[in-house]
């Protein structure tokens, strides 16, 4: 299966890669700055992410307006985006291994 020809296959991977950029940021960009005094890297990596993550709600709100998606739906996938490791758990739940948040009560 093709993911970019779903507006839910198009949502996974914008979400999988602003959470990866999440994780990037926090576990490598972060700790260069603070332990090693490597200033560069988190403008760098923290655009990339601010750019994911405007996409990430692009995406988001496409996907809730098409599958008619309720506000507290909408609610659980941008707490997941903003819990480090939380697009993973999101993932998970899109990927039809548990409730996605459209079936969240």
């Amino acid at each position: 299966m093709n993911l970019l020809r779903t507006d839910i296959g198009r949502f996974r991977i914008v979400s999988l890669l602003e959470g990866i950029s999440y994780v990037v940021l926090l576990g490598v960009a972060m700790p260069l700055k603070y332990v090693a005094g490597n200033t560069q890297a988190v403008p760098l990596v923290g655009k990339l992410h601010g750019g994911l993550f405007v996409a990430f709600c692009v995406a988001l709100f496409a996907v809730a307006n098409n599958r008619d998606w309720k506000w507290k739906q909408i609610a659980v996938a941008v707490v997941a985006a903003l819990v480090p490791l939380g697009a993973f758990w999101l993932e998970h739940r899109l990927r039809g291994r548990g409730p996605t948040p459209s079936t969240v009560e």
